[in-house]
């Protein structure tokens, strides 16, 4: 009887859970957010930029780990590192090429240790300014 009496208590909590999560609701079901046409802020833009720069970090983190495995494997098989990152692509059976980084990011590559790095590009400094010509 106690089986039963406690079926039917459970069964009819669920019941009345279901009649109650399921009833009307507010009939403007309308999200509020998505009506509101905001111009764009300056935390809209942060956020946008934000979202770049994580995906170029994104984007080095991935091809330095590629590298990184071709570098690896090349130490196990040749007993040394390459001594520059072309001799990984000169076969083709490390690294077919290498791959390309985002605009203005450069590989560092020490031979010594075999680890890579990516790196701002380092740009060079401005030419002196030329004298005007003697007459």
């Amino acid at each position: 009887m106690k089986k039963y009496l406690f079926s039917y208590t459970f069964a009819s909590l669920f019941v009345a859970a279901l009649l109650i999560g399921c009833g009307n609701k507010n009939e403007n079901n309308e999200n509020p957010v998505a009506e509101t046409n905001l111009p764009p802020t300056e935390n809209n833009m942060d956020y946008l930029g934000t979202m770049g720069k994580a995906q170029k970090q994104a984007v080095k983190i991935v091809d330095l780990s590629i590298i990184q495995d071709a570098i690896n494997l090349f130490h196990t098989e040749e007993d040394r590192y390459p001594e520059s990152l072309e001799e990984l692509t000169a076969s083709g059976t490390y690294l077919p090429s290498l791959p390309e980084l985002p605009k203005g990011i450069v590989y560092s590559y020490n031979p010594k240790t075999g680890k890579i790095k990516a790196i701002p590009e380092q740009k060079a400094p401005p030419a002196p300014p030329v004298p005007p010509a003697a007459q």
